[in-house]
């Protein structure tokens, strides 16, 4: 198993091709997917464009996604990331998380996004963290500022089949390296 960084209670490990059932399952959950397509990624969509994507980007760089498993039985329980651009880049990176419902109000999303900065900002050259989500969305919104990160800007997106909440709009969270370091 390729460890990408530990915390206190996770491990952010390499995806492998193995990991096409967990995958399925954290997708296939309605609630995960409530603020994102609202409804079920196909398994031939992980199996086929999802997780060859994510298998790529460890090629283009030190930024990515990475399966996120408990340290204490090794239970997957999602995923976090620091998604760089399509170029690999890392000076500005995307961060993203989803975990299995199970998971949810345990505080692992703050804990893993916390870790990330500090690796990203510390270790990958990343200069700014940023993140979306819809305005609706309160618990990633909690989410994100716990995790340092500072609300920019709500913005609205056209969506042929919108979820409920599109009308609200979509937020924007930022958190700039100098400003990370400058909190010691």
């Amino acid at each position: 198993m390729h460890v990408f960084l530990e915390t206190e209670r996770l491990l952010l490990r390499r995806f492998t091709a193995d990991d096409v059932d967990d995958l399925v399952r954290l997708d296939s959950d309605p609630e995960v997917m409530r603020f994102l397509t609202g409804e079920p990624t196909p398994r031939a969509e992980i199996a086929d464009v999802v997780l060859p994507a994510v298998l790529r980007d460890y090629d283009r760089g030190p930024a990515g996604r990475w399966a996120a498993v408990e340290r204490d039985g090794g239970r997957f329980v999602g995923w976090l990331a620091l998604q760089p651009p399509a170029d690999g880049s890392t000076a500005e990176v995307e961060l993203g998380y989803r975990l299995i419902a199970p998971a949810w109000g345990r505080g692992y999303a703050t804990e893993g996004a916390r870790a990330l900065i500090h690796k990203g900002f510390t270790d990958l050259g990343v200069q700014r963290v940023w993140a979306q989500t819809m305005a609706v969305n309160t618990a990633s919104r909690r989410v994100m500022e716990k995790a340092g990160l500072r609300y920019q800007r709500t913005f609205h997106v056209h969506f042929e089949d919108p979820l409920p909440g599109t009308e609200h709009g979509e937020v924007e969270y930022e958190l700039l390296r100098a400003d990370w370091a400058a909190r010691g």
